[in-house]
């Protein structure tokens, strides 16, 4: 786990890297990844600077920005490391198909918050099969 499970730190994570970004200080190769991440997404970015104890709820008609932004990191970290096996060919066809990463990384998004809820509702492990079929159908 990169920040452990407090809600707060992990959120702290992407206001600091965020915060070095900006003032041009020294990233580790992490917060790299995470400013990047923040600086493709304007939206977010009173997000990141504001109160990061902030509830965002479906229910209310709100996005998670921190949710978002760690999926997007998640698909970076899967196609980096091509786990599960294939994922990064996949990923390389969409952007082809799409000509644009960020824009494929948001198609991928899909697949994986519908692979990982599934599997939190079923109380199982994602099911790797039926998430690269999902990105096949892309």
């Amino acid at each position: 786990m990169i920040f452990g499970q407090d809600r707060h730190e992990l959120r702290k994570a992407y206001a600091d890297a965020w915060r070095k970004h900006v003032k041009g200080l020294p990233l580790s190769p992490l917060e790299v990844q995470i400013s990047d991440v923040i600086a493709q997404h304007t939206e977010y970015h009173d997000a990141v600077t504001g109160d990061l104890d902030t509830d965002y709820t479906p229910e209310a008609g709100q996005t998670n920005p921190f949710l978002h932004m760690g999926l997007h990191l998640g698909i970076r970290e899967q196609v980096a490391t091509d786990r599960p096996t294939g994922v990064a060919k996949l990923y390389e066809a969409l952007v082809t198909k799409m000509g644009d990463r960020h824009a494929a990384e948001h198609q991928m998004i899909e697949c994986l918050a519908e692979s990982l809820w599934e599997a939190q509702s079923q109380n199982r492990a994602p099911d790797e099969e039926r998430y690269l079929e999902r990105l096949r159908h892309l």
